[in-house]
């Protein structure tokens, strides 16, 4: 008899296909309370879990007694309540490798646009007022050959590195939990504190994952250290960053601006004072985002998961230390 699994988010044709060939599939629009409620059998019976962006924790998991496997078509998991996952022998999966060209291509992105002021010029032009030559009040700010802070040396960090050392003759600052003898040989990377990165980084770019001691370790002191012609990156998880402190920073040109890819609410309200900045591009989460990218992510969470269930756990674990 095939494992029933909860399935929580959209699959490609293909890829369902391919699930179904081995499980059975129960498809839900989401795991609150009143969802669970309302498919509890399904839950009860349900040894694999596969989706993204929802809670999974406790209370959840109490209505899931034979869950064996979670598999998250992301690779952060702060919405996971691992320590629960543990007691339980559930193990977690996710999807660290297949997009870190892409986020790391996002990063650049953000970097050059936010530089070069690329959405704040576009917006005039679309408002018809490119009517001469420009002047000083349209310029930006190079790229090439300024110093890029990186705090987060995982596979992205790396990534960017190799972007910015390579492509933009960019002197690299990192900091990170461990030293990383690949960033320091492949690009001249230069290991340093937090305080001394923000201090002589051009642009300062978090890659962080939200977790007890990363949570709001940006904010009002390390703003206040940076250059005031410095440029901020976030594309790692919102809360690490406390947002008031980013927007009066903003607001008292403490920093120069701000390229935002992740933020403390998601979607970003309607009514942040982000959003009326001239100086801060921000876009909704889009890391990852690319055609491409998310079907990998996704037939990689589909492998894991199926992996998982038949015991094969070889890569892409959060917990294997459960699987016995």
């Amino acid at each position: 008899m095939k494992p029933s699994i909860i399935l929580y988010k959209a699959l490609p044709d293909d890829l369902l296909h391919r699930l179904e060939e081995h499980v059975t599939v129960t498809q839900v629009p989401n795991l609150r309370p009143e969802t669970v409620e309302q498919y509890a059998q399904a839950f009860a019976n349900a040894e694999g879990l596969l989706g993204s962006s929802q809670t999974v924790d406790s209370a959840l998991l109490e209505k899931m007694p034979r869950l064996r496997a979670a598999s998250t078509i992301s690779v952060g998991y702060d919405n996971f309540d691992v320590e629960a996952l543990n007691a339980r022998n559930v193990l977690l999966m996710h999807t660290p490798t297949v997009l870190t060209e892409t986020v790391a291509d996002t990063i650049m992105a953000l970097v050059l646009a936010t530089a070069r002021r690329v959405v704040d010029v576009a917006e005039r032009v679309k408002a018809g007022q490119w009517t001469k030559s420009i002047g000083p009040d349209w310029f930006g700010t190079d790229v090439h050959h300024k110093t890029l802070g990186i705090v987060g040396m995982g596979r992205i960090g790396l990534a960017l590195a190799q972007r910015a050392h390579f492509g933009f003759s960019m002197p690299v600052l990192y900091n990170a939990r461990r030293r990383h003898p690949e960033a320091e040989e492949r690009f001249n990377a230069r290991y340093c504190d937090l305080d001394t990165l923000v201090q002589e980084a051009d642009f300062v770019c978090l890659i962080l994952p939200l977790t007890d001691e990363t949570h709001h370790l940006f904010g009002a002191e390390q703003f206040a250290h940076m250059k005031r012609s410095a440029i901020f990156i976030n594309a790692g998880r919102g809360p690490v960053v406390d947002e008031k402190a980013l927007v009066t920073a903003l607001q008292n040109g403490e920093i120069q601006a701000a390229g935002l890819d992740v933020f403390e609410q998601e979607p970003l309200p309607v009514d942040s004072p982000l959003l009326s900045m001239h100086n801060v591009v921000a876009v909704p989460h889009i890391g990852s985002a690319t055609h491409e990218t998310r079907y990998n992510m996704a037939a990689c969470a589909v492998d894991n998961l199926l992996d998982a269930l038949q015991g094969k756990v070889r890569k892409n674990c959060v917990n294997p230390q459960v699987a016995g």
